[in-house]
């Protein structure tokens, strides 16, 4: 729940209250990874519109084999400095875990632009200059609800944060 939440206390509170009535529900004062994986699910359709609608514009594409929801997938789980910003390169990493294939950064930097542009709906912010760009989300509710998104879609897995 700490890594799922990013250090927000929104998500670790709705987390925490949503793991506990799994638990209550099933008569145990323990919780476990399933009422853990209940929770997920129930934050995801609980969450705010404004957040799902961001997520949804974020990661749309006619094409099947788009790599916006990856990417993006990939952005929230790269690992950021002090001020919540990462490089391109930093997403490398989360890709080749979650796609199973070495991504160059070339492969997804037109997703990152696109990421900050109103077109998909600015989810990300950047900072910096040509070919020194720092990207971070726009906004921060964002982040978490995308790594949850990721786990329920089976794109990830908990052990991701082992």
């Amino acid at each position: 729940i700490a890594k799922l939440s990013q250090g927000l206390p929104h998500y670790a509170h709705l987390l925490g209250l949503y793991a506990t009535r799994a638990a209550l529900d099933s008569q145990t004062t323990t919780i476990s990874s399933e009422h853990v994986d209940a929770a997920v699910k129930r934050a995801i359709t609980g969450a705010q519109h404004s957040i799902r609608s961001a997520y949804d514009l974020a990661i749309r594409s006619p094409r099947k084999d788009s790599l916006f929801a990856d990417v993006l997938l990939s952005c929230a789980l790269a690992e950021p400095n002090e001020l919540g910003f990462f490089a391109a390169q930093d997403v490398r990493g989360p890709m080749l875990r979650i796609t199973g294939k070495k991504y160059e950064i070339p492969s997804f930097a037109q997703h990152l632009n696109e990421f900050c542009d109103d077109k998909l709906g600015r989810v990300l912010t950047k900072d910096g200059m040509r070919r020194r760009y720092r990207y971070r989300f726009a906004d921060p509710l964002l982040q978490p609800f995308v790594i949850m998104r990721g786990l329920d879609a089976g794109q990830i897995t908990p052990d991701f944060f082992d």
